[in-house]
């Protein structure tokens, strides 16, 4: 039989944290509106990084992010694998970085909002001419020394499998000759075993996925900054099959491909 003390204490527990998620994305949205539309950039940056940070902290989500001595100064183009909804925020509690998202996020409650003034790209993959508008954004964002991330696999997984990586977007890190950095995320129990709480796949929605998360005493997420790759002269499928194989080894999971027998076509040309 259960404790019904412990039982009722942790949905306390709960229902404070809850709470005080819901004040902290309220604050964000006043921060938002009365600063972050006219806030210089490394302002905006260090509020992002720390208001994600604090969320994180209000979930009980400990960050373990290993010292990244692969990271390059200017422009980079970061890949990682894709587990939650809180992927966009763990990244952000490391280092600020743009997100290139798909469209309907921008239609979520205050989420959306903030993620759009946050300078999120937004792309709507039911347009093929998107791609290039967001291909050209990122391009200039990256040249300007801009870090952007994207989720290559297109989709969540619950983490334990990778699937294939799109290459489309993959396409500003040739044109602005920025090095792609691969970056691992697993989110784990206190003994290592994977932590499953966090997934947000399937037909999982976001208030279930959130509610397990709270159900949590704690979770660790790791953060696993690979050996960025020079875009240099490779192609997109090069570029996505090294990013494959880096984050599948960094978390012992399958590759989704094999090394194609045959040598790879010319890089693409820009758009």
């Amino acid at each position: 039989m259960p404790d019904h003390t412990t039982v009722a204490n942790s949905r306390f527990q709960q229902a404070y944290r809850l709470a005080r998620l819901a004040l902290h994305l309220v604050w964000g949205a006043l921060i938002t509106a009365a600063y972050l539309t006219w806030a210089e950039d490394r302002r905006k940056n260090r509020i992002i990084h720390r208001w994600s940070a604090q969320l994180l902290q209000i979930l009980h989500i400990h960050l373990r992010a290993e010292p990244s001595a692969h990271a390059s100064h200017g422009g980079r183009l970061i890949v990682a694998n894709h587990i939650s909804w809180l992927d966009i925020w763990v990244l952000n509690a490391r280092q600020r970085v743009f997100f290139v998202s798909k469209d309907d996020v921008r239609n979520w409650p205050l989420i959306g909002w903030l993620a759009h003034h946050a300078g999120t790209f937004f792309i709507d993959r039911r347009k093929r001419h998107d791609t290039a508008r967001i291909n050209a954004e990122v391009t200039e964002a990256l040249m300007r020394g801009a870090q952007v991330a994207f989720f290559p696999e297109g989709t969540t997984t619950d983490g334990s499998k990778l699937k294939p990586f799109h290459t489309s977007l993959l396409q500003p890190a040739i044109a602005a000759g920025a090095p792609v950095q691969p970056v691992a995320i697993s989110y784990r129990h206190k003994n290592g075993a994977r932590h499953h709480a966090p997934a947000y796949h399937d037909d999982t929605t976001l208030m279930q996925s959130l509610r397990e998360v709270l159900k949590c005493p704690e979770i660790a997420v790791y953060l696993h900054c690979l050996p960025a790759i020079d875009s240099r002269g490779k192609s997109r499928r090069e570029l996505a099959r090294e990013a494959e194989n880096a984050i599948a080894h960094a978390l012992d999971l399958p590759a989704p491909h094999k090394i194609p027998e045959t040598p790879p076509g010319p890089p693409a040309a820009p758009h």
